[in-house]
Protein backbone atom coordinates (compact mmCIF):
# COMPACT_ATOMS: atom_id res chain seq x y z
CA UNK A 1 0.00 0.00 0.00
CA UNK A 2 1.01 3.62 -0.42
CA UNK A 3 1.14 5.87 2.33
CA UNK A 4 -1.04 9.15 1.39
CA UNK A 5 -0.75 12.23 4.20
CA UNK A 6 -3.97 15.24 3.94
CA UNK A 7 -2.70 17.95 5.61
CA UNK A 8 -5.74 20.44 5.97
CA UNK A 9 -6.74 22.58 8.96
CA UNK A 10 -10.38 21.88 8.59
CA UNK A 11 -11.42 18.08 9.62
CA UNK A 12 -14.14 17.66 7.16
CA UNK A 13 -12.03 18.61 4.11
CA UNK A 14 -9.57 15.86 5.26
CA UNK A 15 -12.22 13.69 6.02
CA UNK A 16 -13.94 14.24 2.61
CA UNK A 17 -10.72 13.51 0.49
CA UNK A 18 -10.45 10.23 2.77
CA UNK A 19 -13.81 8.63 1.99
CA UNK A 20 -13.38 9.79 -1.50
CA UNK A 21 -10.35 7.35 -2.08
CA UNK A 22 -11.06 4.94 0.60
CA UNK A 23 -14.37 4.11 -1.69
CA UNK A 24 -12.97 4.87 -5.12
CA UNK A 25 -9.53 3.38 -4.64
CA UNK A 26 -9.99 0.73 -1.80
CA UNK A 27 -6.84 -1.18 -0.69
CA UNK A 28 -4.66 1.71 -2.01
CA UNK A 29 -3.71 4.33 0.85
CA UNK A 30 -2.76 4.38 4.21
CA UNK A 31 -4.49 7.94 4.91
CA UNK A 32 -2.93 9.61 8.02
CA UNK A 33 -4.28 13.27 8.87
CA UNK A 34 -2.62 16.74 9.65
CA UNK A 35 -4.42 19.69 10.80
CA UNK A 36 -1.65 22.33 10.66
CA UNK A 37 1.55 22.70 9.30
CA UNK A 38 4.02 21.67 12.32
CA UNK A 39 1.85 18.49 12.40
CA UNK A 40 2.60 17.85 8.78
CA UNK A 41 5.92 18.58 9.12
CA UNK A 42 6.06 15.62 12.11
CA UNK A 43 4.36 12.43 10.42
CA UNK A 44 6.55 13.38 7.21
CA UNK A 45 9.25 12.52 9.28
CA UNK A 46 7.24 9.78 11.02
CA UNK A 47 5.88 8.03 8.17
CA UNK A 48 7.68 9.02 4.79
CA UNK A 49 4.44 9.03 2.97
CA UNK A 50 4.60 8.79 -0.88
CA UNK A 51 1.85 11.26 -1.69
CA UNK A 52 1.48 14.43 0.72
CA UNK A 53 -1.69 16.97 -0.19
CA UNK A 54 -1.08 19.82 1.76
CA UNK A 55 -3.71 22.75 2.25
CA UNK A 56 -1.70 26.14 1.26
CA UNK A 57 -3.27 28.46 4.12
CA UNK A 58 -3.38 26.69 7.30
CA UNK A 59 -2.36 28.25 11.24
CA UNK A 60 0.84 28.38 12.25
CA UNK A 61 3.26 27.00 10.19
CA UNK A 62 1.49 27.54 6.36
CA UNK A 63 1.63 25.01 3.38
CA UNK A 64 4.29 26.68 1.91
CA UNK A 65 7.06 26.73 5.01
CA UNK A 66 5.80 22.91 5.42
CA UNK A 67 6.52 22.20 1.74
CA UNK A 68 9.96 23.61 2.24
CA UNK A 69 11.10 21.59 4.94
CA UNK A 70 9.63 18.24 3.99
CA UNK A 71 10.89 18.68 0.83
CA UNK A 72 14.68 19.73 2.11
CA UNK A 73 14.26 16.01 3.84
CA UNK A 74 12.37 14.23 1.63
CA UNK A 75 13.24 15.15 -1.63
CA UNK A 76 10.65 11.84 -3.05
CA UNK A 77 7.86 12.75 -1.78
CA UNK A 78 5.13 13.90 -4.38
CA UNK A 79 3.59 17.07 -3.44
CA UNK A 80 -0.05 18.17 -3.94
CA UNK A 81 -1.07 21.59 -3.36
CA UNK A 82 -5.00 22.23 -2.19
CA UNK A 83 -5.67 25.78 -2.88
CA UNK A 84 -8.81 28.15 -3.38
CA UNK A 85 -8.96 30.17 -6.49
CA UNK A 86 -7.96 33.75 -4.35
CA UNK A 87 -4.52 31.62 -3.37
CA UNK A 88 -3.54 30.51 -6.64
CA UNK A 89 -1.01 32.94 -6.23
CA UNK A 90 0.57 30.84 -3.74
CA UNK A 91 0.65 28.05 -5.63
CA UNK A 92 2.51 29.65 -8.52
CA UNK A 93 5.13 29.87 -6.45
CA UNK A 94 4.89 26.61 -5.45
CA UNK A 95 4.90 25.46 -8.66
CA UNK A 96 8.61 27.30 -9.37
CA UNK A 97 9.62 24.98 -6.15
CA UNK A 98 9.68 21.97 -8.21
CA UNK A 99 5.87 21.10 -7.06
CA UNK A 100 3.62 20.05 -10.54
CA UNK A 101 0.45 19.04 -8.87
CA UNK A 102 -2.78 21.08 -6.93
CA UNK A 103 -6.41 20.19 -6.59
CA UNK A 104 -8.48 23.66 -6.51
CA UNK A 105 -11.38 23.61 -3.80
CA UNK A 106 -13.51 22.18 -4.15
CA UNK A 107 -11.89 19.38 -5.92
CA UNK A 108 -14.33 16.97 -8.00
CA UNK A 109 -13.83 13.17 -6.62
CA UNK A 110 -12.79 12.45 -10.55
CA UNK A 111 -9.91 14.92 -10.41
CA UNK A 112 -8.68 13.57 -7.48
CA UNK A 113 -8.79 9.80 -8.22
CA UNK A 114 -6.96 10.77 -11.53
CA UNK A 115 -4.42 13.13 -9.75
CA UNK A 116 -3.67 10.17 -7.27
CA UNK A 117 -3.37 7.71 -10.34
CA UNK A 118 -0.98 9.67 -12.39
CA UNK A 119 1.20 10.21 -8.58
CA UNK A 120 1.06 6.18 -8.49
CA UNK A 121 2.27 5.67 -11.68
CA UNK A 122 4.78 8.03 -11.64
CA UNK A 123 6.29 6.52 -8.06
CA UNK A 124 5.83 2.88 -9.89
CA UNK A 125 7.77 4.00 -12.74
CA UNK A 126 10.63 5.90 -10.74
CA UNK A 127 10.83 2.59 -8.31
CA UNK A 128 11.09 0.52 -11.51
CA UNK A 129 13.79 3.03 -12.89
CA UNK A 130 15.75 3.14 -9.22
CA UNK A 131 15.45 -0.77 -9.09
CA UNK A 132 17.11 -1.11 -12.75
CA UNK A 133 20.02 1.44 -11.70
CA UNK A 134 20.32 -0.46 -8.74
CA UNK A 135 20.89 -4.30 -11.03
CA UNK A 136 22.77 -2.57 -13.64
CA UNK A 137 25.00 -1.31 -10.24
CA UNK A 138 25.26 -4.22 -8.97
CA UNK A 139 26.61 -6.16 -11.62
CA UNK A 140 29.38 -3.50 -12.47
CA UNK A 141 30.39 -4.03 -9.14
CA UNK A 142 30.69 -8.22 -9.89
CA UNK A 143 32.56 -7.26 -13.26
CA UNK A 144 34.79 -4.11 -11.75
CA UNK A 145 37.57 -7.61 -10.08
CA UNK A 146 37.66 -9.22 -13.59
CA UNK A 147 38.44 -5.92 -15.18
CA UNK A 148 41.13 -4.99 -12.05
CA UNK A 149 42.55 -8.64 -12.99
CA UNK A 150 42.44 -7.87 -16.90
CA UNK A 151 44.27 -5.20 -16.24
CA UNK A 152 47.05 -6.52 -13.94
CA UNK A 153 47.44 -9.14 -16.33
CA UNK A 154 48.22 -6.56 -19.06
CA UNK A 155 51.62 -5.11 -16.80
CA UNK A 156 52.49 -8.15 -15.63
CA UNK A 157 52.93 -9.99 -19.01
CA UNK A 158 54.35 -8.88 -22.53
CA UNK A 159 52.12 -11.78 -23.77
CA UNK A 160 48.55 -9.86 -23.94
CA UNK A 161 46.51 -7.91 -26.53
CA UNK A 162 46.40 -4.38 -25.55
CA UNK A 163 43.79 -3.56 -27.76
CA UNK A 164 41.49 -3.28 -24.77
CA UNK A 165 43.37 -1.69 -22.24
CA UNK A 166 42.18 1.92 -23.12
CA UNK A 167 38.40 0.23 -22.20
CA UNK A 168 39.88 -1.69 -19.45
CA UNK A 169 41.36 2.29 -17.95
CA UNK A 170 38.11 3.59 -18.74
CA UNK A 171 36.24 0.54 -16.91
CA UNK A 172 38.48 1.07 -14.22
CA UNK A 173 38.59 4.96 -14.16
CA UNK A 174 42.79 4.99 -14.34
CA UNK A 175 45.01 6.37 -16.33
CA UNK A 176 47.68 4.52 -18.00
CA UNK A 177 49.84 7.69 -19.09
CA UNK A 178 52.48 6.54 -16.68
CA UNK A 179 52.41 4.57 -13.39
CA UNK A 180 54.79 3.09 -10.81
CA UNK A 181 55.14 -0.76 -9.49
CA UNK A 182 54.94 -2.10 -6.08
CA UNK A 183 55.38 -5.97 -5.21
CA UNK A 184 55.10 -7.13 -1.84
CA UNK A 185 56.92 -10.50 -1.16
CA UNK A 186 54.91 -12.32 1.39
CA UNK A 187 57.04 -15.46 3.31
CA UNK A 188 56.12 -19.12 3.00
CA UNK A 189 53.01 -20.16 5.28
CA UNK A 190 53.90 -23.64 4.26
CA UNK A 191 53.32 -24.86 7.99
CA UNK A 192 49.40 -24.08 7.96
CA UNK A 193 46.56 -26.94 6.41
CA UNK A 194 45.15 -25.76 3.39
CA UNK A 195 42.12 -24.49 4.76
CA UNK A 196 44.29 -22.32 7.30
CA UNK A 197 46.50 -21.71 4.08
CA UNK A 198 43.55 -20.57 2.04
CA UNK A 199 42.32 -18.10 4.64
CA UNK A 200 45.15 -16.48 5.51
CA UNK A 201 45.50 -15.54 2.17
CA UNK A 202 42.19 -14.13 1.85
CA UNK A 203 42.90 -12.03 5.12
CA UNK A 204 45.94 -10.74 3.52
CA UNK A 205 44.69 -10.12 0.31
CA UNK A 206 41.95 -7.68 1.48
CA UNK A 207 43.96 -6.52 4.07
CA UNK A 208 46.32 -5.41 1.06
CA UNK A 209 43.68 -4.32 -1.26
CA UNK A 210 41.35 -2.29 1.35
CA UNK A 211 44.34 -0.24 2.66
CA UNK A 212 45.45 0.13 -0.87
CA UNK A 213 42.30 2.04 -2.35
CA UNK A 214 41.76 3.18 1.25
CA UNK A 215 45.19 5.54 1.59
CA UNK A 216 45.29 6.39 -2.12
CA UNK A 217 41.86 7.39 -2.37
CA UNK A 218 41.19 9.67 -5.41
CA UNK A 219 44.39 11.34 -5.99
CA UNK A 220 46.08 8.00 -7.50
CA UNK A 221 44.32 5.65 -9.68
CA UNK A 222 44.93 1.82 -8.26
CA UNK A 223 45.00 -1.40 -9.56
CA UNK A 224 45.66 -4.14 -7.36
CA UNK A 225 46.52 -8.09 -8.95
CA UNK A 226 45.42 -11.27 -7.18
CA UNK A 227 47.81 -12.49 -4.67
CA UNK A 228 49.65 -15.57 -6.29
CA UNK A 229 52.37 -17.65 -4.88
CA UNK A 230 53.19 -14.97 -1.86
CA UNK A 231 53.14 -12.30 -3.88
CA UNK A 232 51.20 -9.26 -5.29
CA UNK A 233 51.44 -6.43 -6.70
CA UNK A 234 49.95 -2.56 -6.46
CA UNK A 235 50.16 -0.22 -9.52
CA UNK A 236 49.76 3.21 -9.07
CA UNK A 237 48.54 4.48 -12.12
CA UNK A 238 48.60 8.39 -13.39
CA UNK A 239 48.15 10.93 -16.21
CA UNK A 240 51.39 12.72 -17.62
CA UNK A 241 50.78 15.94 -15.72
CA UNK A 242 51.31 14.56 -12.76
CA UNK A 243 55.26 15.07 -11.60
CA UNK A 244 57.33 11.38 -11.25
CA UNK A 245 58.80 12.92 -7.69
CA UNK A 246 54.75 12.72 -6.59
CA UNK A 247 53.98 9.36 -7.69
CA UNK A 248 57.46 8.05 -6.54
CA UNK A 249 56.33 9.44 -3.15
CA UNK A 250 53.00 8.15 -3.18
CA UNK A 251 54.47 4.25 -3.64
CA UNK A 252 56.77 4.68 -1.32
CA UNK A 253 54.59 6.17 1.25
CA UNK A 254 52.26 3.12 0.84
CA UNK A 255 54.63 0.56 0.06
CA UNK A 256 55.99 1.43 3.63
CA UNK A 257 52.16 1.61 5.66
CA UNK A 258 51.29 -1.78 3.94
CA UNK A 259 54.52 -3.05 5.65
CA UNK A 260 53.06 -1.57 8.55
CA UNK A 261 49.67 -2.83 8.64
CA UNK A 262 50.46 -6.87 7.74
CA UNK A 263 52.95 -6.62 10.70
CA UNK A 264 50.15 -5.41 12.86
CA UNK A 265 47.13 -6.75 11.81
CA UNK A 266 48.55 -10.21 10.36
CA UNK A 267 51.88 -10.68 12.01
CA UNK A 268 53.50 -10.77 8.78
CA UNK A 269 56.52 -9.47 7.56
CA UNK A 270 56.73 -9.23 3.72
CA UNK A 271 59.39 -7.66 1.40
CA UNK A 272 58.64 -4.43 -0.55
CA UNK A 273 59.99 -3.69 -3.95
CA UNK A 274 59.21 -0.85 -5.96
CA UNK A 275 59.86 0.13 -9.70
CA UNK A 276 60.35 3.39 -11.20
CA UNK A 277 57.76 5.35 -12.82
CA UNK A 278 57.33 4.22 -16.27
CA UNK A 279 55.76 5.94 -18.82
CA UNK A 280 52.89 4.09 -20.76
CA UNK A 281 52.29 -0.01 -20.65
CA UNK A 282 55.66 -0.89 -21.15
CA UNK A 283 57.44 2.01 -18.97
CA UNK A 284 54.86 0.46 -16.37
CA UNK A 285 55.63 -3.04 -17.28
CA UNK A 286 59.03 -2.39 -16.29
CA UNK A 287 58.27 -0.66 -13.60
CA UNK A 288 56.80 -4.64 -12.19
CA UNK A 289 59.88 -6.01 -13.33
CA UNK A 290 61.99 -3.79 -11.36
CA UNK A 291 59.31 -4.15 -8.31
CA UNK A 292 59.97 -8.47 -8.72
CA UNK A 293 63.55 -7.98 -8.40
CA UNK A 294 63.65 -4.77 -5.70
CA UNK A 295 61.55 -7.33 -4.14
CA UNK A 296 64.18 -10.35 -3.71
CA UNK A 297 67.14 -8.69 -3.72
CA UNK A 298 68.36 -8.22 0.20
CA UNK A 299 66.64 -11.58 0.91
CA UNK A 300 65.76 -10.21 3.64
CA UNK A 301 62.04 -10.35 5.24
CA UNK A 302 60.59 -7.29 6.72
CA UNK A 303 62.95 -4.74 4.31
CA UNK A 304 61.84 -2.40 1.04
CA UNK A 305 63.96 -1.92 -1.40
CA UNK A 306 63.17 1.04 -3.98
CA UNK A 307 65.13 -0.13 -8.01
CA UNK A 308 66.58 2.97 -8.30
CA UNK A 309 68.65 2.51 -5.03
CA UNK A 310 70.39 -0.35 -5.93
CA UNK A 311 73.64 -0.84 -7.64
CA UNK A 312 74.68 -3.80 -9.34
CA UNK A 313 78.48 -5.70 -9.83
CA UNK A 314 80.15 -5.36 -13.42
CA UNK A 315 81.27 -8.14 -14.60
CA UNK A 316 84.46 -6.85 -14.17
CA UNK A 317 84.28 -6.47 -10.65
CA UNK A 318 82.35 -4.15 -8.20
CA UNK A 319 80.64 -1.03 -9.64
CA UNK A 320 77.82 1.87 -8.47
CA UNK A 321 76.07 1.06 -11.79
CA UNK A 322 72.48 1.54 -11.25
CA UNK A 323 70.92 -2.10 -12.38
CA UNK A 324 69.92 -3.13 -15.60
CA UNK A 325 66.71 -2.90 -16.54
CA UNK A 326 66.64 -5.42 -18.83
CA UNK A 327 68.69 -8.20 -17.14
CA UNK A 328 66.14 -7.17 -14.15
CA UNK A 329 63.58 -8.36 -16.58
CA UNK A 330 65.29 -11.73 -16.56
CA UNK A 331 65.45 -12.15 -13.16
CA UNK A 332 62.35 -11.55 -12.49
CA UNK A 333 60.73 -13.70 -15.43
CA UNK A 334 62.76 -16.72 -13.91
CA UNK A 335 61.14 -15.49 -10.21
CA UNK A 336 57.50 -15.87 -9.21
CA UNK A 337 56.22 -14.18 -12.82
CA UNK A 338 55.71 -16.96 -14.74
CA UNK A 339 53.63 -19.15 -12.05
CA UNK A 340 51.57 -16.02 -11.43
CA UNK A 341 50.42 -15.32 -14.93
CA UNK A 342 49.64 -18.24 -14.97
CA UNK A 343 47.30 -17.90 -12.22
CA UNK A 344 45.91 -14.71 -12.98
CA UNK A 345 44.99 -15.96 -16.42
CA UNK A 346 43.07 -19.17 -14.56
CA UNK A 347 41.51 -16.66 -12.13
CA UNK A 348 40.49 -14.29 -15.30
CA UNK A 349 39.24 -17.33 -17.50
CA UNK A 350 37.07 -18.28 -14.51
CA UNK A 351 35.44 -15.20 -13.99
CA UNK A 352 35.20 -14.45 -18.09
CA UNK A 353 33.31 -18.09 -18.01
CA UNK A 354 30.65 -16.53 -15.27
CA UNK A 355 29.56 -13.66 -17.63
CA UNK A 356 29.73 -16.31 -20.65
CA UNK A 357 27.34 -17.91 -19.08
CA UNK A 358 24.92 -15.13 -17.93
CA UNK A 359 25.33 -14.48 -21.83
CA UNK A 360 24.37 -17.92 -22.97
CA UNK A 361 21.30 -18.02 -20.41
CA UNK A 362 19.91 -14.63 -21.80
CA UNK A 363 20.35 -16.06 -25.11
CA UNK A 364 18.98 -19.01 -24.23
CA UNK A 365 15.93 -17.44 -23.33
CA UNK A 366 15.64 -14.48 -25.91
CA UNK A 367 16.99 -16.67 -29.09
CA UNK A 368 13.34 -16.97 -30.67
CA UNK A 369 13.51 -13.04 -30.46
CA UNK A 370 15.30 -9.89 -32.55
CA UNK A 371 18.46 -10.80 -30.49
CA UNK A 372 21.58 -8.71 -31.75
CA UNK A 373 25.29 -9.15 -30.40
CA UNK A 374 24.48 -5.33 -28.81
CA UNK A 375 21.49 -6.55 -26.89
CA UNK A 376 23.53 -9.36 -25.58
CA UNK A 377 26.87 -7.02 -24.83
CA UNK A 378 24.36 -4.76 -23.08
CA UNK A 379 22.69 -7.04 -20.55
CA UNK A 380 26.73 -8.56 -19.22
CA UNK A 381 27.25 -5.20 -19.57
CA UNK A 382 30.27 -5.56 -22.06
CA UNK A 383 31.65 -3.42 -25.24
CA UNK A 384 30.26 -5.26 -28.32
CA UNK A 385 33.54 -5.85 -29.63
CA UNK A 386 35.26 -7.21 -26.91
CA UNK A 387 32.25 -9.16 -26.02
CA UNK A 388 32.33 -10.68 -29.50
CA UNK A 389 36.07 -11.71 -28.71
CA UNK A 390 35.66 -13.41 -25.38
CA UNK A 391 32.35 -15.06 -26.56
CA UNK A 392 34.36 -16.60 -29.53
CA UNK A 393 37.38 -17.53 -27.24
CA UNK A 394 34.58 -19.17 -24.68
CA UNK A 395 32.00 -20.96 -26.84
CA UNK A 396 34.22 -21.66 -29.83
CA UNK A 397 31.82 -20.30 -31.84
CA UNK A 398 30.48 -16.82 -33.22
CA UNK A 399 27.27 -15.01 -32.10
CA UNK A 400 25.52 -15.68 -34.73
CA UNK A 401 26.68 -19.10 -35.36
CA UNK A 402 25.66 -20.40 -32.03
CA UNK A 403 22.26 -18.04 -32.21
CA UNK A 404 21.79 -20.06 -35.61
CA UNK A 405 22.50 -23.41 -34.15
CA UNK A 406 20.04 -22.58 -31.06
CA UNK A 407 17.45 -22.07 -33.88
CA UNK A 408 18.19 -25.26 -36.11
CA UNK A 409 18.25 -27.23 -33.38
CA UNK A 410 14.76 -26.17 -32.13
CA UNK A 411 13.64 -26.41 -35.27
CA UNK A 412 14.44 -30.11 -35.80
CA UNK A 413 13.03 -31.01 -32.31
CA UNK A 414 9.84 -29.70 -33.50
CA UNK A 415 9.78 -31.00 -36.88
CA UNK A 416 10.26 -33.94 -35.56
CA UNK A 417 7.69 -34.09 -33.33
CA UNK A 418 5.34 -33.52 -36.46
CA UNK A 419 2.58 -31.29 -34.48
CA UNK A 420 3.44 -27.69 -36.32
CA UNK A 421 3.63 -27.01 -40.10
CA UNK A 422 6.90 -25.54 -41.26
CA UNK A 423 6.16 -22.09 -41.22
CA UNK A 424 4.82 -22.12 -38.09
CA UNK A 425 8.38 -23.80 -36.99
CA UNK A 426 10.24 -20.83 -38.61
CA UNK A 427 8.18 -18.43 -36.42
CA UNK A 428 9.04 -20.51 -33.31
CA UNK A 429 12.52 -20.58 -33.42
CA UNK A 430 12.58 -16.99 -34.21
CA UNK A 431 12.68 -16.35 -38.30
CA UNK A 432 10.07 -14.32 -40.11
CA UNK A 433 10.82 -14.90 -43.53
CA UNK A 434 10.18 -19.01 -44.35
CA UNK A 435 12.35 -18.79 -47.72
CA UNK A 436 15.68 -17.36 -45.16
CA UNK A 437 14.51 -19.85 -42.68
CA UNK A 438 15.26 -22.67 -45.32
CA UNK A 439 18.20 -21.88 -46.48
CA UNK A 440 19.70 -21.47 -43.02
CA UNK A 441 18.28 -24.61 -42.20
CA UNK A 442 19.98 -26.11 -45.55
CA UNK A 443 23.40 -24.52 -44.71
CA UNK A 444 23.24 -26.09 -41.31
CA UNK A 445 22.07 -29.66 -41.85
CA UNK A 446 22.38 -29.98 -45.95
CA UNK A 447 19.16 -30.46 -46.61
CA UNK A 448 15.90 -28.33 -46.35
CA UNK A 449 13.40 -28.60 -44.25
CA UNK A 450 11.17 -30.18 -46.12
CA UNK A 451 13.60 -32.96 -47.41
CA UNK A 452 14.89 -33.01 -43.17
CA UNK A 453 11.18 -33.96 -42.68
CA UNK A 454 10.48 -36.54 -45.37
CA UNK A 455 13.45 -38.17 -44.26
CA UNK A 456 12.50 -38.79 -40.51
Amino acid sequence: MYRLLIADDEALEREGIEWIVTRMMPNTFEIMHAENGRVAIQKAYEFRPHIILMDIKMPGIQGLEALREIKAHHPQVKMVLVTAYEYFEYAKEALAMGVKEYLVKPAKRDHIVALLQQLIDEIDQEKRKRDEEFAIRDKFFHLLPLAETEMALVFMSDQVNETEVGQLADILGVSIDQGCAIVLALPDMGQLSNQELSLSKKHIFETVKNAAKGLIKQRTGCVVSSMVYGHMAIFLLESNMTNDAVLREEALGLGTKLMELLREQRGIDATVGIGSVGTDIRGIRRSYFEGVFASTYHKQWGSLCLFEDLTMPSPGGPSNQTADPVMTEHVAERTYVELAIKHIREEREQRTWSVIDDAVTFIQERFREELSLEDVADHVHLNPHYFSKVFKQQTGETFIDYVTRLRIDKAKALIKEGQFSLKEVCYFVGYKDPNYFSRVFKKVIGVSPTEYRNQL
